[in-house]
């Protein structure tokens, strides 16, 4: 078929000489092409004629096709197809066959296509959650809770261990504190958490679900089981969320080391995208979200706990709880206060209620009696059994004022039983003044290292750095072109 350019020169050489063939031999094309488009044009139709279908040797087989394609609802392969076909006497190429399958889908999407009325939220009614994959940390797989306020498009994303009920719970307080308000209804899948089974189409609700709903005043609604589309804000925000969080070639974000660093980059995505422009508010979610709190009921003052487990006193001294007559570490900050302890697996799970949320604050591996877990993270940096140098008098102050290593020297020193510790020390103190604390820092460190602590070691220590610092040396090294080894140059002349 000719473009539009191509007939108008066809035209123009036919008005210009008259002739099919003189006008033909002009644009370079056939007589009976010139003759056509004069001919449409003289008719007062279009000049861009569509050539009429030829019948194909597959147009027999294609009943068989639209069969197949209906039958898989557009989803079977064109090669199993031609396979079909192939059996039933067909002697065409798989080419062929590909082209007449891509029609017939086409067409079945065409008579199966599925229209969606655009859903405009209210304010405060409805806020959606999913999960999305995180990154793994060592053997332990993240989960991220996606949340999405549906009027504001504020988003929440929250780092887990496991999405059990305790989890659901504590999520959807922080949500819902993070909101400023409790939205009237939540929308999310048919996890077991949620829906333990459909009867007649309808949705059995979980009832712990429907108890932590009832705490905070709101109802739980789940979508079409297997159609993501019914949902599809939260489906995004776990999209957005993945893209920009997992450690992938895309976004070249490095691996994570603990579960801290992934709570960081959760808070720092949130206030990028909650304070960025929406593309389809052309505001930014974090200020559609003063509006709509004022549509929001209260969030309640006490978290629900009941899913939480049994409650333990965290003991005042070494900051344990015990549970099955094993004693495990808790960050020392909660000593004295309360926890919830739940098991989860062979994991046992703490939950504090940290400003009024509860917050997950520590997780062990089940231990047996008379093997105590205690995590060193868990005790501010001080060990037990190690002194730290602190001066009672003015000579002791000046000496530690030095630096650092000046307190590696005293304590070497001192557990090396060192005599006249005092007066060496004394005179570093005079070294200091002459020759610069940093330098006589430095030196002390080395002495301290070297174990060296007799008289005049600081000083030759002290001399020898400050001779290689200086950049004077001329040493002399042995190599390929000179040679300490004496020569036999001398006994040329032996006998002559």
């Amino acid at each position: 078929m000719k473009s539009s350019e191509e007939i108008m020169e066809i035209l123009a050489a036919y008005d210009l000489t008259g002739s099919y063939r003189k006008a033909a031999e002009l644009v370079g094309c056939d007589p009976h092409t010139v003759r056509r488009y004069v001919q449409a044009r003289a008719a007062g139709t279009t000049s861009r004629t569509v050539p009429a279908p030829r019948s194909k040797m597959i147009d027999e087989f294609m009943p068989k096709i639209e069969e197949l394609v209906e039958a898989s609802a557009g989803k079977i392969g064109a090669d199993q197809v031609h396979k079909r076909l192939v059996a039933l006497g067909f002697t065409g190429t798989d080419r062929t066959t590909r082209r007449a399958v891509a029609a017939a889908k086409a067409s079945w999407r065409a008579g199966h296509r599925r229209v969606h009325r655009p859903w405009v939220s209210e304010p405060g009614l409805w806020v959606q959650w999913d999960w999305g994959t995180g990154p793994r940390l060592g053997d332990r797989q993240v989960t991220l809770w996606c949340a999405w306020l549906a009027w504001s498009r504020l988003r929440v994303v929250i780092p887990v261990l496991d999405k059990t009920i305790p989890t659901v719970a504590a999520c959807l307080d922080a949500t819902f504190r993070a909101f400023g308000g409790v939205p009237t209804y939540c929308l999310t899948d048919n996890e077991k958490t949620v829906t333990t089974a459909h009867i007649a189409g309808i949705a059995v609700r979980n009832p712990d679900i429907v108890a932590i709903a009832r705490h905070y005043g709101t109802q739980v609604r789940t979508c079409v089981p297997a159609d993501p589309a019914s949902k599809g804000g939260a489906e995004n925000t776990v999209k957005i969320a993945k893209r920009d969080l997992l450690p992938t070639e895309v976004n070249l974000r490095p691996s994570y080391g603990t579960f801290a660093e992934v709570e960081a980059a959760c808070d720092a995505f949130m206030a990028e995208v909650n304070s960025r422009p929406h593309r389809e508010t052309r505001r930014a979610p974090i200020e559609m979200l003063g509006e709509e709190r004022f549509r929001l009921h209260p969030v309640s003052a006490q978290p629900y706990t009941a899913a939480f487990g049994t409650t333990r006193r965290v003991h005042d001294k070494d900051a344990t709880i015990r549970v099955d007559q094993v004693r495990y570490s808790v960050p020392h900050q909660h000593a004295g206060q309360e926890v919830f302890v739940r098991w989860h697996g062979d994991d046992l799970v703490v939950t504090a209620i940290i400003e009024g949320a509860p917050v997950e604050i520590a997780r062990h591996r089940r231990s047996t009696p008379g093997t105590p877990v205690i995590c060193d993270e868990h005790y501010p940096p001080s060990a037990r059994g190690v002194r730290t140098p602190r001066p009672i008098n003015a000579a002791e102050e000046a000496f530690l004022a030095i630096g650092a290593g000046a307190a590696a020297w005293l304590e070497e020193s001192a557990a090396e039983g060192v005599r006249g510790i005092a007066s060496k020390m004394a005179e570093a103190v005079a070294l200091a003044k002459l020759r610069g604390t940093a330098a006589i820092d430095r030196a002390l460190g080395t002495a301290a290292t070297a174990s060296r602590f007799a008289e005049g070691d600081l000083r030759s220590i002290l001399d020898h750095q400050t001779f290689h610092d200086s950049g004077t040396t001329n040493l002399t090294r042995a190599g390929e072109d000179h040679s300490l080894q004496p020569g036999t140059g001398g006994w040329s002349g032996f006998g002559q």
